[in-house]
Order: C-alpha cells, then sequence, then structure tokens
C-alpha cells in the first residue's frame, strides 16, 4: 500500500511531493539544536528565557545552561514551545523570505547567500525549519554554521585584542585627560587670583582718583569763594599793575627831565667814557649810555628769564617793564605798556599774533622804535641793547 503511492525512480528529487508544513524546534534532529541554539540567542537572551519558563533565577553557569537547554528541545515542551515562540518572531524576516522557496535547489541558494552576507542566524532557523529542507542540506548547514562559529572565534579574539589595546589606550588617555584637566584647573585658579589682585588694585586707583576729584572740587570751591570775598579782584589787579607801569614812566620822565636841566645849567665837555673790560655779552653786555633813563618794554620772551632781562636793561641804566605778549598778561594792559615805552624789543617767537600785530601797528603810527628779536636768550637781548645803544 505505501508501494502504491511511493514516488517514481525517475522523479527529480525537488520535485518528489512532500508536505509544505514547516518543521518545529522539537522535530529538528538533534544534532542541530545546539548550534541552532548557540547561534540563535546570545547567553543574555537564552538565560532571561529559561529563568522566565521556570519562574526563578538560575544559578547554573553558561555551559550549564546551554547544555539543559539542548536537552529541553529533544521533545515538546514547555522551553521547547517557548523557545519556538521566540525564534518565530525574532526571525519572522527570514521566515517569510525562505518561504517562497519551492525547492531544495532554492533554499539551498537563501542559504548560500545568507552565509555570504555573514547574517546567518535568522537564516538557520528559516532553513532548518523549511518544508523543502532534506538531511543532506541539514548537513550542510550544519557544516557550515560550524565553520562561521569558528571564524567568529577567531574573529572574536582579535576583536578581544583590539578590545583590550583599546582599553589600554583609553586608560592612557584619561590619565593624560586628568593631567590636562588638573593643569587647566590650575591655570583657571590662577587667572582668577590674578583677575582678583587686579580688581583690589583697580578699586584703589578708582578710590585715588575719588579722592583726588574731592579735592580738587574742595580747591575750586575754596577758589571761587576767596574771588567772591574779594569784590572786583580782577579789576584791581589790572589797576594795580596800570599804576605801576605809569609810576615807572613817571619816575623815568622825572630821570630825563631832572637830566635836560641839569645840561642847560651848566653845560660841560663830555668826558671820554672808559670801555668796561670785555666779557660774555650776556653777562656783562657793553653799558649803552644812550638809554639811560629810557623806558625799555620786552614784549614776549620766557618767563623764566624776566630776572634776566631786567638784570640787562637795568645794568644799562634803563627802566625796565616787560609783557609776556597775550600768554597771561591781560592784552588790555599791552596798550599802556607800549605807551610808556620808549624802546620795544619784541621776541616774535613766544608771543601770540594779535599781541605782534598791535605792536607794529602802535610803533608804526607813534614813531615808537621797535626791535623784533627771533630768539628769546639772554645773550640776544644784550646783543640788540647794544646795536640799540650803537645807532640811538
Amino acid at each position: 500500500m505505501c508501494d502504491k503511492h511511493a514516488p517514481s525512480e525517475f522523479a527529480p528529487k525537488d520535485c518528489a511531493p512532500q508536505s509544505s508544513r514547516r518543521r518545529r524546534l522539537w522535530e529538528l534532529p538533534h544534532t542541530c539544536h545546539c548550534p541552532l541554539i548557540g547561534v540563535g540567542l546570545s547567553m543574555q537572551g537564552l538565560r532571561r528565557l529559561a529563568e522566565k519558563v521556570v519562574g526563578e533565577q538560575l544559578e547554573h553557569d553558561d555551559y550549564e545552561l546551554h547544555v539543559g537547554v539542548v536537552n529541553e528541545c529533544m521533545g515538546r515542551k514547555t522551553l521547547s514551545e517557548a523557545l519556538q515562540k521566540e525564534f518565530e518572531r525574532r526571525y519572522a524576516a527570514e521566515v517569510a523570505r525562505f518561504h517562497k522557496a519551492r525547492t531544495t535547489a532554492e533554499v539551498q541558494a537563501l542559504w548560500n547567500a545568507a552565509v555570504a552576507a555573514g547574517n546567518v542566524a535568522g537564516a538557520f532557523w528559516a532553513g532548518l525549519t523549511h518544508a523543502r529542507c532534506t538531511p543532506e542540506l541539514e548537513e550542510r548547514m550544519t557544516r557550515d554554521i560550524h565553520m562561521v562559529q569558528h571564524q567568529a572565534g577567531a574573529g572574536a579574539r582579535v576583536d578581544m585584542d583590539k578590545y583590550q589595546a583599546l582599553l589600554a589606550e583609553n586608560a592612557r588617555l584619561g590619565r593624560e585627560l586628568l593631567r590636562l584637566q588638573e593643569r587647566c584647573n590650575g591655570l583657571v585658579r590662577d587667572k582668577a587670583a590674578d583677575a582678583r589682585e587686579h580688581e583690589a588694585a583697580l578699586m584703589g586707583l578708582r578710590a585715588v582718583a575719588i579722592g583726588k576729584d574731592t579735592e580738587i572740587g574742595q580747591a575750586r570751591a575754596e577758589l571761587a569763594a576767596l574771588r567772591a570775598s574779594i569784590p572786583e579782584l580782577e579789576t584791581r589787579r589790572r589797576l594795580a599793575n596800570r599804576l605801576a607801569q605809569v609810576e615807572a614812566r613817571e619816575q623815568a620822565l622825572r630821570l630825563q627831565l631832572a637830566a635836560a636841566r641839569a645840561e642847560q645849567a651848566a653845560p660841560a665837555p663830555a668826558l671820554p667814557i672808559e670801555a668796561p673790560p670785555r666779557a660774555d655779552p650776556a653777562e656783562t653786555p657793553v653799558q649803552p649810555v644812550r638809554l639811560v633813563n629810557r623806558s625799555i618794554l620786552c614784549v614776549g620772551g620766557r618767563s623764566g628769564n624776566v630776572p634776566i632781562y631786567r638784570s640787562l636793561v637795568e645794568r644799562v641804566g634803563a627802566q625796565f617793564a616787560h609783557h609776556d605778549g597775550g600768554l597771561e598778561d591781560s592784552s588790555g594792559l599791552l596798550d599802556a605798556s607800549l605807551a610808556a615805552a620808549d624802546l620795544v624789543i619784541c621776541q616774535t617767537g613766544c608771543i601770540s599774533h594779535g599781541a605782534y600785530w598791535r605792536v607794529k601797528d602802535h610803533c608804526k603810527r607813534t614813531g615808537t622804535r621797535c626791535v623784533f628779536v627771533d630768539n628769546p636768550s639772554a645773550s640776544s637781548l644784550a646783543r640788540t641793547l647794544q646795536e640799540v645803544e650803537a645807532v640811538v
């Protein structure tokens, strides 16, 4: 009866009538369980699944757990059914792809492609449970997965060596990073200390500046109070200067008048004048007799040289008057000084433009002798006095 339905010996093996039902885990040969469990699930996943089934934490090591699960797969048990569901859920995409294969050759082609791609876990489950998987293909797949595991072990050893090298490099970099962080923290602390010192110094300077500003404000207030306490202080100062110049002019005129009267009353032959000893013009200039009792106004010059100017002029017997050319003295006093002068010596390098033109205009209008000097030194003034005496 079984011979009646036996396939013809001339029919191709792939065309032999076979059931289309996929095999279950416990229906596979026991030799397939070990590689299937080892490749299909990680040890962590296998331990979680086993502990979920037994309902307690397992104390077995990885090898003992693997052997126990493989033995449970020999029959339909709670653990084998749980593994069946887990494989079906985990590798549903591969099962669907292998389901399209209609012959053993197509199943083998899909398996070969998975091995070449390095994606064997799902393909191993889908191929072993396929309805067209023959014992020969089972053996071929088991041999292939055995070699893949060897290659994976060798790769794992290489990866482990690389991992250990990376751990060592990571430790070295961690130490270097710690050293750099400590150095950076030290620099940050130093910078913070410097910033605090600079801030303290800046606050001190600001306090000093505020104190100086306060002192300046107080001094200005005191000066304003003093000026306010003396009515018409500036007017009084100008009048005092004007009075001094008028008195000097009056004294000079009195001396000139006395000399003229003396000459008229008792004329006498002029005696030869003994020449003074030769010396540096800046120290002992030649006495210009004709400048005696004349009023000489020096306009401009260096303020520090005014005493020297006065000494040089008074040595020749003349009356000295000075105006700074509008730098500090009131320009209104210049006209009064010019009116009282017999001779004006204008030092052009140290006066304002307005004073220069007022001196020039006054001398041109009144005929007063005016000498312009470029160099404000004492020696230049001495030479000017000598030259003026020679032509007066």
